[in-house]
């Protein structure tokens, strides 16, 4: 039987159909469903084995982005989301889902309630929104979603509030410790980008593009690997450029489910 994905929409989400491609690429079946949806019952989150937030613009940025979504979480649904989590299962945030994640509170430190936020996306340091093409490359071994990946990754971002800080600076070796940071951002031949713009185009603390939580099954991430998963996406593939798709994440993610 194939793993299901309950993959979040919210008033203003528009990444959902990528994400839904990107798992029936590797061999999941994707449902995207609307939180009224789960709020009036007509699904059941223990249903599904895998959970994806995507991106867009979730009630429209409201109070900040991502935080309304964040809200939802915390609010409606935290005993869901926390039996989610503690299930083992694969939850993935990417951009304002991402966003979602940190301010409700699931990363980067899983809390009891899911309430305790030490980190934030902030507004990018350029002051401007970033659409363009990045590279990323894995960090994390404790992260199920980029455990083995060798090759680098090429793919977009697209946010005006991407950027990753920590209330305290002390709290990036914890991450280091505990094998958080998941994705750096780099420059095109895999080397750390160390701060520099555009190969880290927000200006991340420590090149941190995605981050996971102490047990490895839930990854966030600023960039859109969902939107690389066919050689001519990208956007030097007339020239003979390819490979270093997003869709290895998502074999990850998919395997990791079919193994509960």
């Amino acid at each position: 039987m194939l793993p299901r994905v309950l993959i979040l929409h919210a008033n203003g989400t528009n990444r959902d159909h990528d994400a839904a491609q990107a798992f029936e690429l590797v061999g999941a079946q994707a449902e995207i469903v609307h939180l009224n949806q789960l709020r009036a019952r007509e699904r059941r989150w223990s249903d599904y084995q895998i959970l994806a937030i995507p991106g867009g613009f979730s009630y429209a940025d409201a109070l900040g982005a991502g935080k309304l979504m964040a809200l939802d979480l915390n609010v409606y649904f935290a005993d869901e989301v926390r039996a989610f989590v503690d299930s083992g299962k694969p939850v993935i945030g990417i951009c304002n889902g991402f966003q979602a994640l940190v301010k409700s509170g699931i990363l980067p430190n899983q809390r009891s309630e899911f309430k305790d936020q030490k980190s934030t996306l902030t507004f990018n340091a350029a002051g401007h929104f970033e659409c363009r093409w990045v590279t990323l490359a894995s960090q994390s071994q404790t992260c199920l979603w980029t455990r083995d990946l060798v090759e680098p990754i090429d793919c977009p971002v697209a946010h005006g509030e991407g950027r990753f800080v920590l209330d305290d600076p002390n709290d990036l070796s914890t991450l280091r410790e505990r094998d958080q940071i998941a994705l750096i951002y780099t420059r095109l031949d895999g080397t750390p980008a160390n701060g520099a713009y555009p190969d880290n185009p927000n200006g991340s603390i420590a090149d941190i593009a995605g981050i996971c939580n102490p047990q490895g099954n839930v990854l966030g991430l600023m960039p859109h690997p969902e939107d690389h998963v066919f050689a001519y996406q990208h956007p030097r593939h007339t020239r003979g450029e390819s490979g270093r798709r997003g869709l290895k994440l998502f074999e990850n993610g998919v395997r990791h489910a079919g193994q509960l």
